[in-house]
């Protein structure tokens, strides 16, 4: 196993993950990625086993403390001094479910976002993964105003605790 970033490299990898996991109506596209990754490749995280891409988890920088629609059309609206990490999918390949790999890469995510001195991570999930996330101490703020993909969004949040 082995956690790296992202590069535009990993373009067509990424996009062939992510139409797997979400559907059509709330994939991100090729294109999209794809400004995601020129202006802020620093916020993908990618699981590779066997030199493969089989989980990955990206986001952007903000310093709002939910994640609205234009985020994900809008990667220009990053912030690299942003006290947040909104993080807009974690996404593995079927067949690697269930092994504790997504656990693993959230919890470098957490680890080096608190390093960078953010407030924590934010992120939008369904309501049947809402427990997932409350596993890392994520804490559900009920429902989103996000209707990404027209589907019923809860928007949770990880506040880092001074140590």
């Amino acid at each position: 196993m082995n956690i790296r970033k992202a590069t535009l490299k990993d373009l067509d990898k990424i996009t062939e993950i992510e139409a797997i996991c979400f559907p059509k109506s709330e994939a991100a596209s090729k294109e999209s990625f794809k400004e995601r990754l020129e202006v802020y490749s620093d916020c993908f995280w990618l699981l590779e086993e066997d030199g493969e891409i089989v989980s990955f988890i990206n986001g952007m920088k903000t310093d709002k403390i939910t994640i609205d629609d234009e985020m994900f059309a809008n990667a220009k609206l990053h912030n690299p001094k942003g006290k947040w990490l909104a993080i807009f999918g974690v996404n593995t390949l079927p067949e690697y479910r269930n092994r504790g790999l997504a656990g693993k890469l959230m919890e470098t995510v957490i680890l080096e976002t608190k390093k960078q001195g953010c407030k924590g991570c934010i992120l939008t999930c369904k309501d049947k993964l809402v427990h997932y996330y409350e596993k890392f101490g994520y804490k559900n703020k009920g429902i989103s105003k996000s209707v990404h993909g027209g589907a019923v969004w809860y928007d949770m949040i990880l506040e880092f605790k001074d140590e």
